[in-house]
């Protein structure tokens, strides 16, 4: 059976898991923009998880998934109840969607709630937050040109002097010549035509940065090759940027249960969610 197949059977049990999971923690809701789906949601570690006393000052900002079509804040809602149960400060980024919007959209949304999010921080009292940024697929996509891209960083005025670290797992960090039909279809939805993708690309818009970086991958992903990971950590090598490349060994190493499903698990359950969490631990 080819990843492709493994990836497609893996969504029964995927999303049967996704609507049994507990909503433990209620968000708070901040928009930032016109747009529906232009708005943050934070999700405060109750008394159970060390409330009032987060571990170490590190707050998780999110990227959410989805192809750049799908997905939301909401819809990722186990993500936070996950990483705000472990004790940090969560907060899950909105960003207006294609075929209807086209990129550069929606990295102008993630700086800029990017920004809002910091705003929002100040105004509880966390006047120097210590942030952890990540994101999953297309939100790895955003979230690194969000981290390394400083061209994008001086057009939209984004300040990541407060951001700690970066993890990316399973994100389509560079676009190749032999990718599948299924990320083919979804960057010609994401960019307009005679758009130049590599303005819109990490890995070519990546430069030399102090945020350390995680990549999460599967050799067996079924829609993002593994060898985009493999070319980020080699581009954040050349420039001497700190990266390690973690890859995905588990039975459950299909894209959407390694890049989503794994927070539907414990640390004891799911090993690579194990590595996200030690890695931020060790920041």
């Amino acid at each position: 059976m080819n990843d492709l197949t493994r990836e497609s059977l893996s969504y029964f049990g995927l999303y049967a898991k996704m609507f049994r999971a507990k909503k433990r923690l209620v968000p708070e809701y901040l928009s930032f923009g016109q747009d529906k789906d232009q708005y943050i949601l934070y999700y405060e570690p109750d008394e159970a998880a060390g409330a009032g006393t987060t571990i170490n000052g590190k707050t998780v900002l999110w990227v959410h998934g989805g192809g750049w079509n799908a997905g939301s804040p909401k819809f990722f809602d186990f993500v936070g109840q996950r990483i705000a149960g472990a004790g940090y400060p969560f907060i899950s980024l909105g960003y207006r969607l294609s075929p209807k919007n086209k990129y550069p959209v929606q990295i102008e949304d993630v700086c800029e709630g990017y920004k809002a999010a910091l705003a929002f921080l100040r105004g509880k009292g966390i006047a120097s937050p210590r942030i952890v940024v990540s994101g999953s697929s297309a939100g790895a996509h955003l979230s690194s040109i969000l981290c390394y891209g400083q061209s994008v960083q001086a057009k939209y005025g984004v300040d990541l002097s407060n951001v700690i670290g970066y993890i990316g797992i399973g994100g389509p960090y560079c676009f190749l010549k032999n990718q599948g039909w299924a990320l083919r279809t979804l960057l010609k939805q994401l960019f307009a035509e005679g758009y130049e993708r590599t303005q819109g690309e990490p890995c070519t818009l990546m430069e030399k940065s102090g945020i350390p970086m995680l990549l999460i991958q599967s050799e067996h992903d079924g829609l993002i090759d593994y060898s985009c990971a493999v070319r980020m950590a080699e581009k954040a090598d050349s420039l001497g940027n700190r990266c390690e490349l973690y890859p995905v060994t588990g039975k459950r190493n299909t894209h959407s249960w390694y890049t989503a499903g794994m927070f539907l698990e414990t640390r004891e359950e799911n090993t690579t969610l194990d590595k996200f969490f030690s890695w931020i631990e060790g920041l």
